[in-house]
């Protein structure tokens, strides 16, 4: 929204010209401050707040520009002005010196932390030399090994010194004998000769012999004091390890007596092995320090020089001796922070400074005169009328604006124009905001717009009604192409892909077209017909268009009394029946089922074919409370037929209901009726619905005892790995492949296959729309269980199907006699 101050500036610069007041700008186009000033020196304060970030120097200019405008009016400075200034610079100098105290304690207490982190990794090395050192020093065949003569090289290569340089990185690795003679010796991970250990003899001697229990030794106390230390694990470990120089290097050195870890091993005390193992604090062990602990240009130095930025610790021995420097470039959060939000601050400071300074001159200025008022009310009526008349997405005008532009159409049609009505729908719109997010379906609803704003006339309008609904109004006049070429265009133009958020996005429309005088010439007549059409596009296929006819209308009218009087039958039960049409055994004909289908036989209008109520059930809800009624009756049905399965069908909108799997359970025990015998049928459409939690109400229906069909199938999505994951209990092979039998396409191999699926799962497999001998015999051939159709029997009523199972004293009634039905439905 733009500030009403802008309004007010671009009022002045063009002295009432009302283009100004709508484009909010000065000469230039833009609001600097040397313009308003120009234009009105008592706004120029509110131009500069839109002029972008100013200095300091220019905000003193600011202030004394205004304060040279009111000399006369001291007493207002003395008591306005500067003590606003004074409190001004107070707040800011306190804010700015907090500022730099938090910046320079966050430097301080991170400088610490990086401290202690990088002496504690220091410390820590000696430790695991002694951890790793104990793995192999406390070890019965270490003991062994070494008392062989000769020695197995190989052997303490593989498990002790080699083994200790490759795992864990110690640079070097010596074996003592009782004499302190090297007898093994290992840099980098390669056996080299004994006598390198000449080059550091002389530095560990003193935790050789303090380990040795010399009385001379400055470390001769410190085997026992480490005899318990917590990180060992054995606790037979006697060792001594310091941070010492060694070759001018900084290095972790750990001595530790070779002991066994039982007492079966003898050996013999006071003149044991010694294990040497020596880690550099250089090279390595400094880039593993600054990859573990994120620390930035770490270096050792023997002396002490850092550089500009840089912080250093010293490395000292265990007896205080200075080995050297770890140097490094500290991490100063406070510094990044303070270069983050520096300029924002500094920008928020003299943003508060400016509009202090005009809160001032506000103060100080007089009333606004009448003209200034009124260009106020008119720029605020320009954006108001603006917003009241336009979609805030796309900037297209909305319902209210279109509705106009519609009915000024009409009043101004001259004779042999026609006015044009088309109400528009992206298809598959919900599955790009529900796949990609709503930024991304706004940004489609906006791509949409421009491009179809390209394809109309100067003299039409297009208008967004809300979410991905759009219309326009065109009047076609003698000699202009027709709306059906429009609609073509229209088409073409959505079929190229959309550019979405990174992501190619396909979509189609649907067109609804109504014309007038020929639809009426009633606004609202108009619209609904338009709607009417579009219905028809998208019930037809979608991506296409429809011109309204009378028989659409018709169409929709017969559907809403259907509605209507189906409300009324479901609450009354008026008309309402179920008919049962038997499923077939294959092998002796015998019904083993029925399949409970509603009816509805009107008062007045006769009988009702399915094809004509259920649909209009499923777009209106009612299809849950008739689903309902129908499980009803079958399970009170099923209880005078214990030896049959009842067969109900279930529709998709019957999943989404809350709780429904619970629900029906609930009715088929409200009805006595044994749920072994109840079984219920559900489309592909159902298992690929994932938000309907279908996996879960299957499973607790199963879980319940009753039954699951897969009808249909084999015209939706037939994945394997959906029967896998639902547990049906049977397929049922739709009615279309069964009627193609015969007619040179390739549903018998589509049936052949479906069987063999089936029984390869274990799943009974029925046929449906059984009518010749010709179909029989092929299905009895491919290995289908059951059969049904009009073949054998049309849906039957309760009474009928009874007398028809009493017709036979065993338990399977044979149904089916020189290939004709023997009841028909009545």
């Amino acid at each position: 929204m733009i500030p009403v101050a802008g309004w007010v500036v671009a009022a002045n610069c063009a002295t009432q010209r009302h283009d100004a007041i709508l484009s909010g700008r000065c000469k230039s186009g833009s609001f600097r401050f040397s313009e308003i000033l120009q234009c009105d020196p008592a706004v120029g304060l509110f131009g500069l707040t839109n002029a972008g970030s100013r200095s300091g120097v220019d905000v003193l200019k600011t202030i004394i520009s205004i304060l040279s405008i009111h000399r006369a009016g001291l007493p207002f400075v003395r008591s306005v002005v500067l003590p606003v200034l004074l409190v001004a610079m107070a707040t800011l100098s306190l804010g700015a010196a907090s500022i730099l105290w938090a910046v320079h304690k966050s430097n301080d207490v991170s400088a610490e932390r990086q401290l202690r982190m990088t002496d504690r990794s220091i410390r820590a090395v000696v430790q695991e030399l002694a951890q790793q050192q104990e793995m192999v020093a406390i070890w019965d065949d270490a003991i062994v090994e070494l008392n062989k003569s000769p020695m197995d090289l190989k052997w303490i290569d593989a498990n002790i010194g080699v083994w200790l340089s490759r795992t864990f990185g110690q640079e070097e690795v010596y074996i003592l004998n009782d004499r302190n003679e090297p007898i093994n010796a290992v840099i980098d991970a390669t056996r080299v000769s004994n006598h390198e250990f000449e080059r550091i003899r002389s530095s560990i001697s003193g935790l050789v012999a303090g380990i040795r229990g010399a009385p001379n030794s400055l470390h001769k106390d410190h085997a026992a004091e480490n005899a318990q230390a917590p990180y060992l694990i054995t606790g037979r470990a006697v060792y001594d390890a310091h941070l010492l120089e060694l070759l001018g290097r900084p290095a972790a050195v750990s001595v530790m007596k070779i002991i066994p870890e039982s007492d079966a091993v003898p050996y013999p005390h006071d003149r044991e092995f010694l294990l040497v193992g020596i880690r550099y604090l250089d090279g390595n062990f400094i880039r593993q320090i600054s990859e573990r602990n994120l620390i930035e240009g770490l270096r050792f130095a023997v002396v002490d020089n850092p550089k500009s930025g840089e912080i250093s610790v010293p490395i000292r021995s265990d007896v205080g001796d200075l080995i050297g420097y770890f140097i490094w470039n500290p991490e100063l959060p406070g510094d990044h922070l303070l270069r983050d939000v520096g300029p924002t601050t500094a920008i928020a400071a003299a943003i508060i400074l400016l509009l202090l300074v005009a809160l001032v001159r506000r103060l100080k200025q007089s009333m606004s005169t009448l003209e200034r008022t009124v260009l106020e009310l008119k720029a605020s009526e320009a954006q108001a009328h603006h917003l009241a008349f336009h979609d805030v997405l796309t900037g297209l005008p909305n319902r209210a604006l279109f509705e106009d532009r519609l009915n000024h159409a009409i009043a101004r049609r001259q004779d042999g124009e026609r006015i044009v009505v088309m109400m528009l729908d992206l298809d598959r719109f919900k599955h790009v905001n529900d796949t990609l997010g709503h930024p991304a379906g706004d940004s489609l609803i906006r791509d949409f717009s421009v491009r179809l704003s390209k394809l109309i006339g100067d003299q039409d309008t297009i208008t967004r009604l809300g979410g991905d609904e759009f219309a326009i109004v065109q009047v076609c006049t003698a000699g202009m192409e027709g709306p059906e070429a429009l609609c073509d265009r229209i088409l073409a133009m959505v079929h190229e892909p959309y550019d979405v958020m990174g992501s190619q996005v396909f979509v189609g429309t649907s067109i609804g077209l109504v014309l007038a005088p020929e639809a009426g010439t009633d606004r609202s007549e108009l619209l609904r017909k338009a709607d009417i059409a579009l219905y028809r596009a998208k019930s037809e296929g979608r991506n296409c268009y429809r011109v309204f006819t009378p028989e659409m209308d018709e169409t929709v009218n017969l559907r809403r009394i259907i509605e209507e009087e189906l409300r009324i039958a479901l609450t009354t039960g008026e008309g309402l029946e179920v008919a049962y049409q038997p499923q077939i055994a294959m092998g002796d004909n015998s019904i083993v089922g029925v399949e409970a289908l509603a009816r509805w036989r009107h008062p007045t209008r006769g009988y009702i074919p399915p094809s004509q109520f259920i649909p209009v059930a499923e777009q209106t809800g009612l299809i849950v409370q008739l689903g309902e009624w129908v499980l009803r009756q079958a399970c009170l049905a099923s209880q005078r037929w214990p030896d049959l399965f009842v067969s109900v069908n279930l529709s998709p909108i019957q999943f989404r209901a809350n709780d429904f799997a619970n629900h029906v359970i609930s009715i088929v025990r409200e009805c006595g009726a044994d749920p072994y015998k109840i079984e219920l049928e559900v489309t592909e459409s159902v298992l690929l619905d994932e938000e309907c939690g279908t996996a879960d109400a299957l499973r607790a229906l199963r879980n319940a005892g009753l039954r699951i069909a897969l009808d249909d199938f084999g015209t939706g999505y037939s994945s394997l790995g959906y029967l896998h994951r639902f547990e049906v209990d049977k397929i049922k092979i739709d009615r279309s492949f069964t009627q193609s039998l015969g007619q040179g396409t390739k549903a018998a191999a589509v049936i052949k296959a479906i069987v063999s699926l089936g029984h390869a799962m274990s799943l009974t497999v029925t046929a449906e729309g059984v009518e010749t001998e010709i179909q029989k015999n092929f299905l009895h051939t491919a290995g289908c269980n059951e059969m049904q159709g009009y073949l054998f029997s049309k849906a039957l009523s309760q009474e009928q199907i009874t007398r028809l199972l009493m017709q036979s004293s065993s338990k399977k009634i044979q149904c089916y006699a020189g290939g004709s039905p023997i009841f028909e439905a009545g």
